[in-house]
């Protein structure tokens, strides 16, 4: 499994993995897909543990959405809460790589839906990163990085994806990853 030691590489089709340690209520125990990483520009990435347990038609009722509307809604980040993110996923075989196309608008995830090899999801808001910041927050090991999985999308591993993940990092992120989120249910 690669993994990711220099900040020159770019971290697009990657996770980040909050690191135990992380207690920003925004990120504690979140996994986030990464679509673009740039030193220069920033970065922006989607949180996908963390379903809303609502569909696009939930949230966009007077409107005939057909497929789109059973689409899941995703709280996606801090940032811009109030806006609702259309992205899509493509798995390239070739390069064992997943790619994220974020800000859809909604004729063009009406229209992706369709696809079987595309996964759409909808978000409430995004993490982004300025100039360097990513950069940062990575040199004080607030993240872990791990490439993408074919199957990280799956709806049934978003309430143990950060615990999965974190634990295949090594029997002491595993003891933490373990532990209960509350320290009062020890």
């Amino acid at each position: 499994m690669r993994e990711f030691a220099s900040s020159s590489i770019s971290l697009a089709g990657s996770l980040l993995i909050a690191h135990p340690g992380l207690l920003d209520p925004n990120f504690k125990r979140a996994v986030l897909f990464i679509s673009t990483n740039d030193a220069q520009e920033g970065s922006f990435g989607l949180i996908i543990n963390r379903p809303a347990v609502r569909t696009v038609g939930e949230l966009l009722p007077d409107r005939d959405l057909g497929p789109l509307g059973r689409v899941p809604v995703f709280l996606g980040g801090p940032v811009a809460t109030d806006q609702l993110v259309f992205a899509s996923f493509h798995w390239h075989a070739e390069t064992e790589r997943m790619e994220c196309r974020p800000h859809l608008i909604i004729d063009e995830a009406a229209e992706m839906v369709h696809d079987e090899t595309i996964i759409v999801r909808a978000y409430v808001g995004y993490a982004g990163w300025s100039k360097g910041q990513l950069e940062g927050e990575l040199a004080q090991k607030t993240w872990l990085v791990r490439p993408a999985a074919r199957d990280i999308l799956d709806l049934e591993r978003c309430p143990t994806l950060w615990r999965e993940i974190t634990s295949s990092f090594g029997p002491w992120f595993r003891l933490l990853a373990e532990s209960p989120e509350e320290t009062s249910q020890n």
